[in-house]
């Protein structure tokens, strides 16, 4: 099972499902470039991040994995080795995956957000962090986060929120029959995972099951309700029904 994290999220977020999932499965959990602490790095694409994961499975599991799981950015990134289709994948799990294009503007605004926090998390500004606790990582991670976040450079803000919002699906033949499920909030930005959860549905099918956790925010369940997020994976996984 791999876990692929989302951006300005460390891979310690995972921590509960590493213990929820550990006794039934070798968990992997990929530090992303420009978010690996105390050591500067700088993102690229979200097709380097695909080809060192790919080249990680090949090399050490026989180019198989039995669960490919990612959170936003780290769901598109999950999403784009399942398309290349260079290892075989049993389950694909997306949270709040941006398929999907996303408005010009949109991507504007988010890259002058996402720096305005990074630059302001640098000065420890105590607002920027309180509202970040808040609203996008629970306090217990702040310190895994500052981190990196110490030596994340803009170009590579300006590469996550390039590969965020401008890549789209690349539809694959899913010769494998690999499994999707595609898991989105409703509130916020969500609009985006609605309408690629859709997509995903229009191009494969029965092959993807869909939930929706109505009145939350993007990738809410998995971060701040992590119990949530490993039964309806679980049971997905045991192909028992998540809707």
């Amino acid at each position: 099972m791999i876990l692929i994290h989302g951006v300005l999220t460390p891979w310690q977020i995972w921590k509960p499902q590493i213990d929820y999932f550990k006794d039934n499965y070798h968990v992997v959990v990929p530090a992303l470039d420009a978010h690996i602490e105390n050591e500067k790095s700088e993102f690229v694409s979200i097709e380097k991040e695909a080809e060192m994961i790919e080249e990680y499975v090949n090399n050490n599991f026989g180019g198989r994995v039995y669960a490919l799981c990612g959170l936003s950015m780290g769901g598109k990134i999950a999403n784009r080795i399942f398309e290349r289709g260079n290892i075989k994948i049993d389950n694909l799990v997306l949270d709040g995956a941006p398929l999907v294009k996303g408005f010009a503007i949109a991507k504007v605004l988010m890259t002058m957000s996402y720096k305005s926090i990074v630059h302001k998390s640098k000065q420890r500004d105590k607002k920027t962090l309180e509202n970040f606790k808040r609203d996008f990582l629970p306090e217990k991670y702040l310190d895994s986060y500052l981190k990196f976040a110490d030596t994340m450079s803009d170009t590579s803000i300006e590469n996550m929120l390039i590969s965020v919002c401008d890549i789209t699906i690349s539809p694959c033949s899913n010769d494998n029959g690999t499994k999707i499920l595609f898991m989105n909030g409703t509130k916020g930005n969500e609009v985006y995972s609605v309408k690629s959860a859709k997509k995903m549905r229009e191009i494969y099918g029965d092959s993807v099951t869909t939930k929706q956790f109505d009145g939350c925010k993007h990738c809410e369940i998995a971060i701040y309700s992590p119990n949530v997020w490993c039964d309806t994976v679980e049971k997905f996984l045991g192909g028992k029904n998540v809707r």
